[in-house]
């Protein structure tokens, strides 16, 4: 499904659960927003949309190429947004840069993107044949072919089931050692599907992709480190939106909602409070928000999305 700007410039596409952040944000021209995940610009554009005349976006984003499609796609409002290339879990800094104290609301889209899966030649996709790299962004970091190549067959296994959740990992890791080295995303996901064969319909590299990418982002540690920043940036009343799309990410912000939207953490069995700690934010839902039916059939990468909110007190 298109949306469309006032100016009459089509937007390519309505990104997961569009309309749920908006509804969970509630723009209004006197805000100030930041999109973490800026990507192809989606949410901001209708952040942005909603918020005219005023309201004003940092959008941030570690891939360069992103950062150059949400430049185009929200040129209209070029003298209300600001688009930086850096990692979320710089947000304090970034509104420091930008002047700002604190902001009306946050969102962060977490994950890989459809068009990043869509380039063989970002690595990403066990479908199509690329160099082995899965980095967000290329000028930072190790890739995927140099972790694998240059880690030991415990750290690989490591990765695998701590990240993946793959059973097999062990089997697989030692695949993978006595193959190096591994340079292309087809070399690694024929080899996987040799060692562990094909059952169902899920393809059997799937989740070793999966554990990769999270280690070559460091994306569950960039999580932990973002979400503190995340509500100390918010004004009160102010929201933060996180979509996920594994129970790893899922369970990171699940467990931090939980625990700010407390006033005492100390153990149950303990019977007097020493803490001192005081709830931060009112967790709006205890259960996430998924895509409807219609949404998963326009876009099935939606199907695995889960959404969390909660406002700053």
């Amino acid at each position: 499904m298109d949306i469309t700007s006032d100016s009459g410039k089509t937007a390519p596409h309505v990104s997961v659960l569009y309309q749920q952040i908006i509804t969970a944000l509630r723009p209004e021209s006197s805000g100030r927003y930041v999109d973490g995940t800026v990507g192809a610009g989606g949410h901001a554009w209708g952040i942005l949309s909603q918020s005219s005349p005023k309201g004003k976006l940092l959008g941030m984003d570690v891939d360069p190429l992103a950062l150059e499609i949400a430049r185009s796609r929200l040129s209209d409002f070029s003298n209300r947004v600001r688009l930086v290339h850096s990692s979320y879990t710089s947000l304090s800094s970034e509104l420091l840069a930008s002047g700002w104290d604190h902001v009306n609301g946050i969102v962060v889209d977490l994950g890989v993107s459809s068009m990043q899966i869509d380039s063989p030649d970002r690595g990403f996709s066990f479908l199509k044949n690329g160099p082995l790299d899965m980095r967000f962004d290329p000028s930072r970091s190790v890739s995927a072919a140099e972790l694998l190549n240059n880690s030991s067959e415990a750290e690989i296994a490591d990765i695998l089931w701590r990240y993946g959740e793959e059973q097999q990992s062990r089997r697989i890791a030692k695949a993978i050692v006595n193959a190096r080295p591994l340079n292309t995303t087809l070399e690694l996901a024929d080899l996987i599907a040799k060692t562990i064969g094909r059952k169902g319909k899920i393809h059997p590299a799937t989740l070793s992709f999966q554990g990769l990418r999270i280690a070559v982002n460091q994306e569950l540690s960039s999580l932990s480190e973002f979400l503190p920043q995340a509500i100390q940036a918010l004004a009160p009343g102010g929201r933060l939106a996180v979509i996920s799309f594994h129970s790893l990410e899922d369970r990171i912000v699940k467990q931090f909602f939980r625990l700010e939207s407390r006033d005492c953490i100390c153990p149950p069995e303990q019977p007097v409070c020493t803490c001192n700690h005081k709830a931060s934010i009112i967790e709006l839902t205890r259960r996430p928000i998924e895509a409807e039916e219609e949404e998963i059939k326009q876009n099935p990468r939606s199907r695995s999305a889960k959404l969390r909110v909660a406002e700053k007190i």
